[in-house]
């Protein structure tokens, strides 16, 4: 369940702080570090389930498979020492990087996570309700592209959900890319792999590279989790789901509505613009899935009058599918 299946990596006793040294005044923490800290605090009403995995830690995540390490990404940050001919190009890079928040491990990705392993442990299930419910999530047999995976939990679980192929990218300047994807994946998947994994960088929107020409509508199943916090990327998204997206394939869109409702609704706005379908919407209470395992659900709204005080513990759930194809 969620945070449940998370826990810190064991790691080793360190000697106690010498106190006799001179205490450092100069703490290097970022404002976003300082604001993430007190967040709580600050709007205790309105926080949203506390994301579980933070820049650099390396985590156990339990699964059916056993306990699965993995590392989140680093948040990026400038070198201690780089000459002034670089230092204006490794700002921009770092500024770049930030913008990704791919240095967490955000529930709507253990959403998908625990959806597909879900689905994959109940082949046997005889309830039709949980059946329907389950098959949302099927991978088995099929080409899988995650877009902005970071830490690529749900690339990982598919793969041992026996996918046929698996395609982790981010955004070339995302810390991602170098080095916690690969280790996730080779820490954790037998040898052989049950799938064809790989990584590759991918901008939403751009298909000159070979790895864009070469899979240009390869993948039956496309996974967008909580990929919608720059509405300036709404379009360029779009446009590599339905450049990748195979005939007859779907696109998972999972998210926590951090901006708001209307990030979201403005991104289906996006989609539906383009030619996609939803063909099922609906949120679900993320702390109910925490704390009990009991899936609540209820009717996806652009809007909500009155939206009670805890509507950040909602996530939207979404499949879609290119127009006109079944």
């Amino acid at each position: 369940m969620l945070l449940s299946r998370l826990r810190n990596l064991p790691a080793p006793s360190i000697a106690a702080p010498d106190l006799h040294e001179d205490f450092n005044t100069e703490i290097n923490e970022s404002p976003e570090d300082v604001f993430g800290a007190f967040r709580s605090q600050l709007f205790p009403e309105t926080t949203p389930p506390p994301q579980p995995g933070g820049p650099g830690q390396e985590l156990l995540y339990g699964t059916r498979w056993g306990d699965l390490k993995i590392m989140v990404p680093t948040y990026p940050s400038l070198d201690d020492e780089h000459s002034d001919k670089n230092a204006t190009d490794q700002a921009s890079q770092v500024n770049e990087g930030r913008k990704l928040f791919a240095h967490y491990i955000w529930n709507a990705a253990i959403v998908v996570a625990e959806g597909v392993e879900d689905t994959y442990y109940s082949r046997t299930e005889t309830q039709p309700e949980k059946t329907k419910s389950h098959g949302l999530w099927h991978v088995e047999g099929e080409s899988v592209l995650e877009l902005g995976a970071g830490a690529a939990l749900p690339s990982l679980i598919c793969a041992l959900a026996n996918a046929a192929k698996v395609v982790a990218t981010d955004h070339p300047a995302s810390p991602a890319l170098s080095g916690p994807i690969a280790s996730n994946m080779s820490a954790n998947l037998p040898d052989p792999s049950p799938a064809d994994v790989s990584i590759y960088p991918h901008e939403w929107g751009v298909f000159t590279d070979p790895f864009a020409q070469q899979n240009k509508g390869a993948f039956t199943r496309i996974i967008a989790a909580d990929c919608f916090w720059q509405k300036s990327q709404h379009k360029s998204l779009a446009r590599s789901m339905a450049w990748f997206l195979a005939p007859g394939g779907r696109v998972w869109v999972v998210s926590e509505p951090h901006l708001g409702r209307a990030v979201v609704a403005g991104f289906f706005e996006t989609v539906l613009a383009m030619g996609f379908e939803i063909e099922v919407v609906f949120e679900r209470d993320l702390m109910a899935y925490i704390e009990s395992g009991v899936e609540v659900r209820r009717e996806w709204m652009p809007v909500r009058e009155g939206e009670e005080e805890h509507w950040r513990r909602w996530c939207v759930i979404a499949v879609l599918k290119w127009g006109g194809r079944s």
